[in-house]
């Protein structure tokens, strides 16, 4: 769309005071390189760079064998900084991911150890099998970005971005993720299996000399990326949007969808208003633009919402799929439309 045509649709759009274009083909590049060793899984590899970009964390779901932790150390290698894996096992404690006071007898006094949590990117390999120790210990470096030990805070490197991995199909020894720790990952993101024509590829480039990935960002040009993406214009319109969705998710027979009752429990929390706009934001910086549309938001709305979001008891029963529910929702919502007043400024209708 031209920048005439979104000034007619959606009112003046700010100058931009970032090199959109350049960003973006650094981006590009970026997931061009990542591509070169992941084969298919488009979704996936484009939703960790927005959570990346974005400044969230990112939960990756799917039967064994579909890449997903290749994915992550690829993207990894990729983006540059720091790399840790963290195998999660139903004995973990929570000094053994962020570290512990060790007495040091030359000293006569405790020395502090810190974990692995303690670089740019943290791959959480299965993480709904650690116990509750654990993951209280990752709400914390998740929500606050710091680590508690010995009554000692630790600030953990900027940036910081959680990438867990998750088997759907697995019961024996697994604990389900808390509600509130699921609701600190802005995305979640299903991985399916590849489709043949994937296999076959699959076959014939990682049987034989896989593929590697070149560096092509670096943590400080992360940096760069997420001062762009809060920079991106969000119009009061599609902010409206954004709060809407939110809230037929909280008051389904207000937004007309009765079919919705009886389905959910409990809507999304404001962490989805929040989570939707950063990842709206992100998506633009990636396509090139300096302004969010409302595909951007309808876009990423599943991998924002599905997860946060409660079903009832029944609906769990009938296997009522979230995401469904989640796309039923944003076909329900409009898309903003400006009603332009005296004042050369959109009013809401």
């Amino acid at each position: 769309m031209a920048t005439s045509e979104l000034t007619a649709a959606w009112g003046p759009v700010p100058d931009p005071p970032i090199d959109v274009a350049r960003l973006a083909e650094l981006v590009q590049e970026a997931l061009r390189e990542v591509k070169r060793v992941i084969v298919g899984q488009e979704h996936m590899v484009e939703q960790l760079m927005v959570t990346l970009i974005a400044g969230g964390h990112c939960l990756l779901e799917g039967v064994p064998g579909v890449a997903k932790t290749l994915a992550v150390r690829t993207f990894a290698d990729v983006v540059g900084g720091s790399f840790a894996r963290v195998q999660f096992t139903p004995d973990l404690v929570p000094s053994d991911i962020v570290g512990t006071r060790i007495y040091r007898p030359s000293k006569e006094g405790f020395d502090v150890e810190l974990g692995p949590v303690f670089v740019n990117f943290v791959l959480a390999d299965e993480v709904n099998r650690a116990p509750a120790k654990v993951q209280s210990a990752m709400l914390e470096l998740m929500g606050e970005r710091q680590v508690s030990i010995g009554g000692e805070t630790f600030v953990l490197p900027e940036p910081f971005i959680v990438i867990a991995t998750q088997n759907p199909i697995e019961s024996e020894g697994v604990y389900p993720l808390p509600e509130a720790q699921r609701d600190r990952f802005l995305l979640k993101v299903d991985v399916d299996h590849p489709r043949g024509r994937d296999e076959f590829e699959i076959l014939r480039r990682m049987s034989v000399s896989p593929p590697t990935a070149n560096r092509v960002l670096s943590p400080e040009v992360v940096r760069e990326l997420r001062s762009a993406a809060d920079q991106v214009f969000l119009h009061n319109l599609v902010a409206e949007y954004i709060v809407r969705m939110v809230l037929a998710t909280r008051s389904t027979r207000e937004f007309q969808l009765p079919e919705l009752d009886g389905v959910i429990e409990v809507g999304v929390s404001p962490r989805a208003t929040l989570g939707l706009a950063a990842a709206a934001r992100a998506l633009a910086l990636i396509s090139g633009r300096s302004y969010v549309l409302p595909q951007d938001v309808a876009a990423v709305a599943c991998d924002v919402m599905a997860h946060r979001m409660m079903l009832t008891f029944d609906a769990v029963a009938d296997a009522v799929d979230p995401r469904a529910v989640v796309g039923r929702v944003v076909s329900s919502i409009a898309p903003p439309q400006p009603v332009w007043n005296g004042t050369g400024q959109p009013a809401f209708r």
